[in-house]
């Protein structure tokens, strides 16, 4: 059975980096809302995935995740990303599922399609990993693994290799897929004037223009 599970940090402490951009904490906090729900719809959207799951500690996220119709797993508090996701594994483990598709929070341009892709570019032949690297080739803005739990995530600085490292020790057949939309993450000022660069329907671009941040 296929899952997605979509890991978000508590929105307060959110995009921290964006401050010389978005200097107002209440600014950042509605961006990275936004981008959640970009995520979650294009999540709930796909077509291959059985289940989708949410892991966070965020009472304004776990609401929306609750009204989209995907699971929740509470964290109670914030542990990590990577403690998260594996919190989030093991539960959709123990629901059956046998492929996970682990999302970031903050690519809002992902689409269903993007997440369909991931599933079916896994290595056939039993367990694999299928990672989607960050626009810079560093990070790592998805993660299908097959079983979930075939390696640990380690997301974070220079993941992507980090993450190649440990299926080659394992034996674990690899596959890099290059998404263009799924690359866009939003972490630095700079990432939001590309972004404003390229308009699109999803809920981050609207925000974006309302805080007056989308020139024509």
């Amino acid at each position: 059975m296929r899952a997605v599970l979509i890991a978000a940090k508590q929105l307060a402490f959110a995009k921290t980096r964006l401050a010389p951009a978005l200097p107002a904490g209440t600014e950042r906090i509605a961006l990275a809302e936004a981008m959640f729900r970009d995520v979650l719809s294009a999540a709930l959207s796909a077509r291959l995935p059985a289940m989708v799951a949410v892991v966070t500690s965020d009472a304004a996220l776990i609401a929306l995740a609750r009204t989209g119709g995907a699971l929740v797993i509470d964290e109670e508090y914030p542990r990590g990303l990577n403690v998260a996701v594996r919190l989030g594994t093991e539960f959709l483990i123990d629901r059956g599922a046998t492929t996970v598709c682990t999302l970031l929070s903050d690519i809002p341009l992902v689409t269903s399609e993007d997440i369909d892709a991931s599933f079916a570019a896994m290595p056939t032949g039993g367990a694999g990993v299928v990672l989607v690297p960050s626009g810079d080739f560093t990070g790592t803005n998805m993660m299908t693994r097959m079983p979930p739990d075939v390696i640990q995530t380690r997301f974070g600085r220079l993941s992507l290799v980090r993450h190649v490292d440990d299926c080659r020790a394992r034996g674990v057949p690899c596959e890099v897929v290059w998404m263009a939309r799924p690359a866009i993450d939003l972490d630095v000022p700079q990432d939001l004037i590309e972004f404003a660069r390229m308009p699109s329907m999803t809920h981050t671009f609207g925000q974006l223009s309302r805080l007056g941040m989308i020139h024509g």
